[in-house]
């Protein structure tokens, strides 16, 4: 199976792409950014968020599509833009028939660390053990997509 994890972001969206199945464990194959500019108008921010993705969905045709359920306690108007993308990546799976799966920061943490209050690093290290890597991932947006890609691959 192959699982493309997205950390939604309206600068930057993670990408990670693992493959494998829960018998046999699970290995990354790429990982990167979307990067956009913040003087860049949101509607041509989203459009490249959208063919960017799917460029990456057409080279990797993943099976599943998981990304990070939005929770905003603070800024409503972060919380908006990120709503924007979250929409856009839904769409673009939803056009493709791509499964499309949600997971809260909490579940991911858990899936990967066995605690859902983990520390981003102990995350992190953990990735590089489940997924046999030599270092950890940069920036940590495509960290959190292969940990958010990884919950996919042990929950479903």
């Amino acid at each position: 199976m192959i699982i493309l994890g997205i950390d939604p972001g309206t600068a930057t969206t993670g990408l990670g792409v693992i493959r494998g199945s829960k018998s046999k464990g699970f290995s990354c194959v790429d990982y990167t950014c979307i990067i956009t500019k913040p003087t860049t108008p949101m509607p041509e921010r989203v459009r490249a968020i959208f063919e960017s993705l799917e460029k990456y969905l057409r080279k990797f045709k993943p099976d599943v599509v998981a990304m990070e359920s939005l929770f905003f306690n603070t800024n409503p108007k972060t919380a908006m833009s990120v709503s924007r993308v979250s929409g856009v990546i839904m769409l673009t799976a939803a056009l493709r028939n791509i499964t499309f799966v949600e997971y809260t920061p909490l579940q991911v943490k858990s899936a990967i660390t066995g605690y859902g209050k983990a520390e981003k690093m102990q995350v992190q290290k953990m990735l590089v053990q489940l997924l046999k890597l030599k270092e950890i991932p940069k920036p940590d947006d495509a960290a959190d997509a292969l940990a958010i890609a990884l919950c996919a691959g042990v929950s479903l």
